[in-house]
């Protein structure tokens, strides 16, 4: 970046960092038409936030969110981190649009997200949350890793947890139905 930029930057004026140069203390070069380069230095500090996330899929679970957090704060504190956010949500593993988890993987300053279990984060797609999360150094950290390790057998039990929970849905939306019409045939008779 340019010298002026590079003082703008640390809230310096420009004589300040021409002195700077000129001491020697900046890596930077000056080009041919006597624009001063200044060499961006890789910044290689994690980010320092901590957030802890859990979830369920259904409202019915309230109980189990509330003990899955106190577990998950145990774990924090066995580690000694000191927890900035606890992020619970309601929520399939599936939904790929969830404002409370976007918000948390958006948020550069958060360099750990603590999860139970891959799946409290997502379904499918771990993996690559991972990855791109690993490029910016940061990480999640899941407390109880998955007893299999087979990529294939993992998604294919998603799969049929999902399928199961979809069933198990529409059976209670069928009785829901069979009651509100049971309401209105007796409200009109």
């Amino acid at each position: 970046m340019k010298l002026s930029a590079y003082a703008n930057k640390l809230g310096i004026s420009y004589s300040t960092a021409l002195r700077m140069w000129k001491r020697g203390e900046l890596d930077a070069y000056q080009l041919p038409t006597g624009t001063i380069i200044v060499r961006e230095q890789e910044e290689d500090e994690k980010p320092a936030g901590i957030v802890i996330y859990a979830r369920v899929s259904s409202s019915s679970q309230k109980d189990d969110l509330e003990r899955q957090v106190e577990r998950l704060k145990l774990y924090a504190l066995g580690n000694g981190y000191q927890v900035d956010a606890i992020v619970k949500e309601i929520a399939s593993g599936l939904n790929d649009k969830r404002p409370k988890l976007s918000k948390i993987l958006t948020d550069k300053s958060i360099g750990i997200i603590i999860v139970e279990h891959r799946a409290r984060l997502t379904r499918f797609g771990f993996n690559y949350i991972q990855d791109l999360l690993e490029t910016e150094n940061r990480t999640v950290e899941v407390v109880f890793p998955d007893e299999i390790e087979d990529d294939l057998v993992q998604d294919f039990i998603a799969v049929i947890t999902s399928m199961c929970a979809r069933i198990y849905g529409r059976r209670g939306n069928k009785n829901r139905v069979a009651k509100i019409r049971e309401c209105i045939e007796s409200a009109n008779s």
